[in-house]
Order: C-alpha cells, then sequence, then structure tokens
C-alpha cells in the first residue's frame, strides 16, 4: 500500500470452505478519518465479468440458453427492432452466446473510433449520446446500440479480443430470457442462494454510495458523463459505472465475494450453484485463447481468477484448486503492470508464506431476521419482535432522529441494557439496546414526540467462529417508531342523585360541598411505526419507463 500509494485495502482468504481471514486496512473516506472494514463495499470493476458468466451458465443448466445460440437476428435473443435497426454488418448475426462469453464476438476495443484512441463506447459516453441523439448519462442498451451501429472488427470466433461491450451484451441476453432486471435475476438465482448479501450494483455519483460502500482515490479529472460541461473526479460521474453493471458495474465487500467464488468453485465444502459438467465448460479454456475461458482467467494448473480495474478502485479474485481463494480489493490503483504483477503475487505469498492455518469460519449469517414489528409496552417503552434469522443471537441497535448508520465490528462483543442510551455505542448516537437469543426485547427510556429507528442485526457466536461475534449487515429488518405524547382526557364528573340535590337545597345552615373532579387520566399510549422502502433510484425508474417503449 506505501510502494503504491493506496488509501485502503480489504482482503478475505478462505481455506477448504471456511473464511480464515478477513482483514482491512487504511481508510474508507476521502477525508482518511474512517477505517477501512471488513464490511466496507468496494466497486470490483471486470470481477463483474464472472458474475455475468455464472449467470449465464445457470441459464445454460437450466435449458433457457444455449452456448451456439444466436445474440441478435430474427431468431436471436435479442430480436428488437432496437438492436436490428442499425445492424449493417452481416457478421454481427453470427454472433453466439459463447463467443460473447469467450471475448471472441468480434469487436476489438484496441482499434480507434470516432477519432478515439480506443473503441469501446465506455469511455467516450459523451460522445455515445450526441451520435445517438439520447440524453446524458447514456444507458447500457444505448452503448451495445451504438457498437453494433458501427460493425466488427473482426469475424466472430476467429480470434481473442478482451469486450467489455460483449458481457453488456450478455447481461441483456439474461434480461430478455428471464423477463427481469439483470441485477434482480442474479440476486434471487445466484447471490441469495448462495448466502451472498454484500453485493450490488453501484452508482455513479458520491452522493449515492451504498451503505458502508468505501469512497475511491484518484488524481484524474474526467468530462461529467451527466452532460453539465464540467470536470468531475474520474471515480464520480467521469465514468458510468451505471452503464457497465454486467461488465464492471458490481459493488463487493471482500468476503462475501470469496463466498461467491466458494458457490461455483467445484468443491465438495460448500454446495455449489452449478453441477460439475456446468462447472467444467465454464472453466475450459477457449480455442482463441488458452488463458481466458468462459468469463474466468485459467491456467493448467486449475486456477481460476479474474481482474478488474477502474480510476479510483483495483481488485483481483482467485480460486485454486489446493482449496484457497481470495480476493484482495482496494480504493486506489497503480500506474503500472509493476503494480499489477505486486497485486496478483501478494494473496499467492501470503498462501505460501502460511504454515498454520485456523480452523474458525468467520463467514457471517446468511439469513437476516424479518418481519420486524413494535408494541408500546408503557409510555415510554416498545416491545420490539421480529422472525429470527441463521445466527446463534441478533444485537439490536436504535438511533434517535435518523437511519443507524454505525455497525459491530467483528470479534467485538457489546453490552445492552434494555433502555436506550444505557447500552455501549457504537458512536453517532447509534445505541446497542438488546443482544437477543429470542426473537423479541423491550426497550425502555424512550421520549414520547421523538422518532427512533431500530436495527436488528444477526450475529454467529460460537465454536464454529473461535467464540468471536461475525455480524450480518446487509438487509438487516428496520424500522422507525414513535410514541405520541400521550393527552390528557379529562374525566367526567360524578353524578349525584336528584332527591340528595333537592334535600341538601332545604337543609338549614348545612354546607353544601361538591363532589371532587375526578382526576384526569392519561391516554393509552399510540405508537407510530413504518418500515422505510428501499429507495428506488432514478436510472432503475428511468431503464423501467424506456423498457416500455423500446422493449429492450
Amino acid at each position: 500500500m506505501q510502494r503504491w500509494k493506496i488509501p485502503g485495502a480489504s482482503v478475505a482468504i478462505a481455506r477448504q470452505g471456511k473464511l480464515v481471514y478477513a482483514r482491512s486496512f487504511g481508510y474508507a473516506d476521502l477525508q482518511r478519518t474512517v477505517p477501512m472494514q471488513p464490511y466496507n463495499l468496494l466497486r470490483v470493476a471486470s470481477i463483474s465479468k464472472p458474475v455475468t458468466a455464472v449467470a449465464i451458465m445457470k441459464l445454460v443448466e437450466s435449458g433457457q440458453i444455449s452456448l451456439d445460440h444466436k445474440a441478435f437476428g430474427p431468431n436471436g435473443y435479442l430480436n428488437s427492432p432496437y438492436y436490428s435497426s442499425v445492424i449493417t454488418d452481416k457478421r454481427i448475426y453470427n454472433i453466439t452466446v459463447r463467443n460473447l462469453l469467450e471475448h471472441s464476438a468480434g469487436w476489438n476495443r484496441e482499434v480507434a473510433c470516432d477519432g478515439y484512441g480506443s473503441s469501446d463506447p465506455i469511455d467516450f459516453p459523451l460522445h455515445v449520446a450526441k451520435v445517438l441523439h439520447v440524453p446524458n448519462p447514456v444507458g447500457d442498451s444505448t452503448l451495445v446500440r451504438f457498437l453494433l451501429a458501427k460493425g466488427l472488427n473482426f469475424t466472430p470466433g476467429a480470434r481473442f479480443a478482451y469486450s467489455n461491450i460483449g458481457y453488456l451484451v450478455l447481461g441483456k441476453i439474461i434480461e430478455s430470457v428471464t423477463g427481469q432486471h439483470y441485477e434482480a435475476w442474479v440476486r434471487s438465482n445466484l447471490l441469495t442462494p448462495s448466502g451472498v448479501q454484500e453485493a450490488h450494483l453501484g452508482h455513479n455519483l458520491l452522493a449515492d454510495k451504498l451503505e458502508r460502500e468505501s469512497e475511491y482515490f484518484s488524481e484524474t479529472r474526467s468530462r461529467s458523463c451527466y452532460g453539465t460541461r464540467k470536470d468531475v473526479q474520474t471515480p464520480y460521474g467521469g465514468c458510468n459505472l451505471e452503464a457497465m453493471n454486467a461488465h464492471g458495474g458490481w459493488v463487493f465487500s471482500a468476503r462475501d465475494l470469496v463466498r461467491f467464488v466458494l458457490a461455483v468453485d467445484g468443491s465438495p465444502t460448500r454446495p455449489d450453484l452449478l453441477g460439475p459438467g456446468t462447472i467444467d465448460t465454464m472453466t475450459q479454456a477457449s480455442a482463441a485463447q488458452r488463458h481466458y475461458a468462459k468469463g474466468w482467467m485459467v491456467n493448467k494448473n486449475n486456477t481460476w481468477w479474474h481482474t478488474g480495474s477502474l480510476d479510483g478502485t483495483a481488485s483481483c479474485v482467485v480460486r485454486t484448486s489446493a482449496g484457497y481463494t481470495w480476493a484482495i480489493l482496494l480504493n486506489g490503483r497503480g500506474p503500472s503492470n509493476r503494480f499489477w504483477n505486486d497485486l496478483e503475487d501478494l494473496g499467492w505469498d501470503c498462501i505460501n508464506g502460511s504454515n498454520a492455518w485456523p480452523t474458525h469460519d468467520l463467514f457471517a449469517p446468511e439469513l437476516n431476521a424479518t418481519r420486524l414489528a413494535a408494541v408500546p409496552a408503557g409510555p415510554q417503552a416498545v416491545t420490539l419482535t421480529w422472525a429470527s434469522g441463521s445466527g446463534t443471537r441478533r444485537l439490536v441497535v436504535m438511533k434517535e432522529g435518523s437511519p443507524v448508520d454505525a455497525f459491530p465490528l467483528d470479534g467485538v462483543a457489546y453490552t445492552a441494557k434494555g433502555s436506550f442510551s444505557s447500552g455501549d455505542t457504537l458512536g453517532r448516537g447509534n445505541f446497542v439496546v438488546a443482544d437477543a437469543a429470542g426473537a423479541s426485547t423491550t426497550v425502555s427510556h424512550l421520549t414520547p414526540g421523538k422518532t427512533y429507528y431500530a436495527r436488528v442485526i444477526e450475529y454467529y457466536q460460537n465454536e464454529s467462529t473461535d467464540n468471536q461475534p461475525v455480524y450480518s449487515l446487509d438487509g438487516n429488518p428496520t424500522l422507525s417508531l414513535r410514541l405520541a405524547v400521550p393527552k390528557v382526557v379529562a374525566a367526567k364528573p360524578a353524578r349525584t342523585s336528584i332527591r340528595k340535590t333537592v334535600a341538601t337545597r332545604f337543609s338549614s345552615k348545612t354546607p353544601v360541598h361538591k363532589p371532587a373532579p375526578a382526576a384526569p387520566r392519561p391516554a393509552e399510549p399510540v405508537l407510530e411505526t413504518s418500515v422505510a422502502p428501499p429507495p428506488t433510484h432514478y436510472l432503475t425508474r428511468l431503464r423501467e419507463i424506456l423498457r416500455k417503449f423500446t422493449g429492450v
């Protein structure tokens, strides 16, 4: 890190299916004040390609996709006029799914285009928008359409040429075949079944970064992909990450990237998403390039790996035949080939330099708690209930005024006392209010009229983790709640009989005592709760609108 001036790094290593090492170094924010943690998410750039390749192979295995089926044309997976109307190079109709996976579809990004030194449209999205008369920032379908209009640089299958656009086409094929958005299908069919929670498609701008996502360091500035004619930090609006999804848009934690690879590694240590035959097909070197298979770099030792590079981030993930898997994610990038040699060697140096390994497993629970709810338990207390996930215990964190935004650290146990602000603090007003083995807890000392936010965090702490707590932080159930300020209800005066009133009126010298008014009684406590839906990013909504009109 010092040699290449990398601000922050996250490293995860698995051995024989167990996460034996998960540590982070340096800083996660641009001000260098927030330490990087294993729970931080980072852009993985082209490591998105193995994710897309696994998705395609899953659909091949289920019979929904054929590797030798055509991508375009009347009988192709993408037969919409949106694409076919711009195709003039008839060779495009011969591109197969296999060609796309193996980078042999016919596009060569090293060839100049329209005065640019590259023909990869991710390098010049503003030009794409201008040529096709579409608004900025452009979407992935627009980038595909632009390059279709330009034609191919060689006959499909003739040779290998690394292609980002080919993997964007694969993402569109996944959407066409499944009828779902790319990310949604991948999450439902790959990530969730393998227990991966800390993985999402990323966003362009710093203001839109994901919860617990690292920030990215770069000294370069680029013209904004939003068409504002302003120069911005390249990682934040200079590159159009939101149009890179299937080839470079994913954001992972290092530990869940390792978990994902373990779900397709062909090892019996953990269940695989794909059958043995499908895995063999996916990792068989292509005829055009003996070191590249379908979404994976490979070698004769049955090692698979991939790297990822964007301005402000560098990444590497490796799976070996000896049962080791590791991921190294950085929030900065070195300038030369020597940097990449150092990055790829780092994991091997760790493996080869270790004679003894721990037997613990630091993977967090795969299933979160669900159905978080609250009921009043007195004027200043609530009872929270939930359906427990797969952890051994649950930590309940609350904050007044805004959602929980500080998180427990693996290996650290926290004390809770059942009342707000009296247990351990995680910082920034976040308090641990319960450490529960069951599915409920009561929290006291809440101020009526104030809004509180609650979050239930599953964790393991058992022999498997060497009795260290390891917390699951993505997808936790959350709830906002407010005890209403009780209204004082005036009691009705006691009723006096008419007979007694009349008698009293005519009695001599007998003082008249009016009955004392009944004491006012407070109203029953009222609790207002709400579960905030996840925000819909503007680009997701834009894609939904465009899909209605274009069919893509």
